[in-house]
């Protein structure tokens, strides 16, 4: 049985394998990640094939013996298949973070709290005159402000549940872009293994084999080929690093995607709290309203239920002014904090600048090593020459 979840290797990738990566599916994001905290410091992780299942170590030995570096073409797209599904995976999680975000589902539950709220304020606002209306229009009136109030409460309701069966199809599908994230972080892992020991191989056996030749000979090609091996094991070194690069871009997207996952979770709670808790609630309020005034017109006791009334809504104000709060501290939360993106842009400036120092220092090695070749021959021409004289 064929493992799906086995990484593929391949040295021709094409467009149409880039191409039918999966694309991450569209996400409702939001919620603000935890403030980081001083973190002592950990020991690097060391990138070797422990990480790696005895079936994964074989296959990255097999794969590393193919590995030709002195084909220009394989080292340019070796491991840019993974490389371009990590990069397309990226670009449509990000599309998904800027076109989506929980502000419509903070709007819904906002509009669920004013409504409940705004129930009694048109008798409120009337003031003393209100105390001068028969007893029969008041119950009228509170019958049709509560018929009116119940028909938004559930139109909002209903919103609510759409926007909870959208969230939970988002909390199901970040399970699937972790898996594929998981994927390509291996395969990407694969490629640097299989890389880096086919490298060490060549520059243990024919790179030397090479050196002592020229070494040996004195003769121009000798050293020319040598100095060409050396040059394609630089350029394959540079693509492996590449690809180091490209794979912590695959290791962060982890704990991102995890965190996404879980802000969708908590608003889902949320929203099943309004569903389940505060609407049955507010609706049980106004029956037990609404029966209340007519027991004070059975009874002539005016005060009493108005009292009942003044002390129902006042609770419900606490309780809905609770849940406004939490809305609003939901609503206003960012996806992203600004020192994470300072930090790793600066993490980034710093690698490139790393970067471009070693491939400088590369180039003036490389310099110092082509005028010492030629003062070699130079001596060793100016000896040959004695010792025929």
């Amino acid at each position: 049985m064929t493992d799906n979840n086995m990484p593929e290797l391949t040295l021709t990738p094409t467009a149409d394998a880039a191409a039918a990566a999966q694309e991450p599916p569209q996400l409702v994001l939001g919620g603000e990640p935890p403030a980081q905290e001083q973190k002592p410091e950990v020991e690097p992780v060391k990138l070797d094939d422990s990480m790696l299942t005895e079936a994964e170590r074989k296959m990255v030995e097999e794969f590393s013996q193919k590995i030709d570096i002195t084909d220009s073409q394989m080292v340019l797209e070796y491991g840019s298949a993974a490389q371009k599904s990590v990069a397309s995976f990226s670009e449509n999680a990000l599309s998904s973070v800027r076109n989506k975000d929980l502000g419509e589902v903070g709007d819904t539950l906002t509009g669920l709290v004013m409504e409940l709220k705004g129930f009694g304020e048109e008798e409120e606002r009337k003031g003393i005159f209100g105390f001068f209306k028969k007893a029969g229009d008041k119950l009228e009136m509170m019958k049709a402000q509560y018929g009116k109030a119940e028909e938004n409460v559930n139109k909002i309701a209903r919103q609510l549940e759409q926007h909870q069966i959208t969230l939970m199809k988002d909390i199901a599908m970040f399970d699937q872009m972790y898996e594929l994230n998981l994927k390509y972080y291996k395969e990407l892992t694969m490629y640097i293994l299989a890389g880096k020991k086919r490298l060490e191989q060549i520059r243990a056996t024919d790179l030397e084999a090479l050196r002592k030749k020229a070494e040996t000979t004195g003769a121009p090609e000798d050293a020319q080929a040598y100095n060409d091996l050396a040059q394609m094991c630089n350029r394959f070194d540079k693509k492996l690093h590449d690809l180091e690069l490209t794979r912590m871009v695959s290791v962060q997207m982890g704990p991102q995607t995890r965190m996404l996952q879980n802000n969708d979770a908590l608003m889902v709670e949320k929203i099943q709290s309004s569903l389940v808790n505060t609407i049955p609630l507010w609706k049980s309020q106004m029956v037990l309203a609404l029966g209340l005034e007519n027991s004070r017109k059975a009874t002539a006791a005016q005060s009493a239920v108005t009292q009942a009334t003044n002390d129902m809504l006042k609770k419900n104000a606490d309780m809905l002014k609770m849940g406004t709060v939490n809305v609003a501290q939901e609503s206003e939360r960012s996806i992203i904090d600004i020192e994470t993106l300072q930090h790793t842009n600066q993490q980034l400036i710093s690698t490139l600048d790393e970067v471009i120092r070693i491939q400088k220092e590369g180039t003036q090695k490389r310099k110092a090593a082509e005028a010492e070749l030629g003062k070699i021959e130079g001596e060793l021409k100016q000896k040959l020459m004695e010792l025929r004289g």
